[in-house]
């Protein structure tokens, strides 16, 4: 982010929960769109994103997962059903009802919304969507999860994030990435983050998936390294929900965050999903 958008950036505002507050900020008029970054990102992740909603006529409001970013890292518990519930108050303390935008992580807490609570969702937008556990692999697992500990967390990121960001890189990539590992470095952050890595779990979406009603889209990076074939990912998530319209858009030269990656290719196909959901 350069300094005049840092300069025009809304003010962050606290949502009260149980056990902390989580950060988020509002802006624009219109039907809700609620956009919740993935694990390890801030919500700075959609800042390519948001101003064409903006532009179009939304109200849209980012949010940092707990633990991350401006949300306390007083919780006790991490991962998709927490998610969600941070999710589901801060619809229910905005509008009532509105269209979730998630990434990664938090792509499986919506579903756990949509599924839960089908009043609050009008529609799902899913980046890189992780709403099933992958294979297990026991050898990775145990290497993520040293890369992962709270002491070097913040050195290690830094150092994974541009495998993550396979293809097109967004052009301030280097500016964002030292605002993630900024915030990291602090101490109950990376604490916090850790403890994410560890304790999320996609079996609570997996087993809801069945049951979202709502209009989805599907949005993967046709280069996403998270899937060993991304293509059948996004093809799967698609056959496995049940709403009067589901889309799948494959995003070129993009890995796991075709928002900032691809950001003009991934706001047309939102925009063509949010004009289509709003004429069923």
């Amino acid at each position: 982010m350069n300094a005049s958008q840092a300069a025009a950036a809304p003010s962050t505002q606290y949502l009260q929960r149980p056990e902390g507050r989580i950060g988020y900020d509002v802006q624009g008029a219109g039907p809700l769109l609620v956009l919740v970054p993935g694990m390890g990102e801030l919500r700075s992740s959609y800042r390519h994103l948001t101003p064409t909603l903006l532009a179009a006529g939304y109200t849209v409001a980012t949010s940092d997962l707990r633990g991350h970013g401006d949300s306390d890292t007083s919780f006790t518990a991490y991962g998709d059903l927490e998610t969600a519930g941070d999710i589901s108050a801060l619809i229910a303390e905005l509008a009532g009802s509105a269209v979730i935008i998630g990434n990664s992580l938090a792509a499986g807490a919506a579903v756990i919304v949509a599924a839960d609570l089908p009043a609050q969702v009008s529609g799902l937008v899913l980046l890189g969507p992780f709403v099933r556990n992958p294979p297990a692999n026991r050898v990775i697992l145990a290497v993520f999860r040293a890369m992962t500990a709270p002491l070097w967390v913040a050195r290690m990121w830094k150092a994974y994030m541009p495998t993550l960001y396979s293809g097109k890189k967004p052009a301030d990539f280097t500016e964002y990435r030292e605002s993630v590992i900024a915030s990291l470095r602090r101490p109950e952050y990376g604490k916090a983050f850790s403890q994410t890595t560890r304790e999320t779990d996609h079996d609570p979406a997996e087993e809801r998936i069945d049951a979202v009603r709502a209009p989805a889209l599907v949005i993967m990076g046709e280069r996403d390294p998270d899937f060993k074939d991304p293509a059948a990912e996004a093809e799967w998530i698609a056959g496995s929900l049940h709403g009067d319209v589901v889309m799948v858009e494959m995003v070129p030269e993009a890995g796991h965050y075709p928002q900032s990656q691809q950001p003009e290719i991934t706001a047309e196909a939102v925009l063509g999903f949010l004009e289509k959901i709003s004429h069923r």
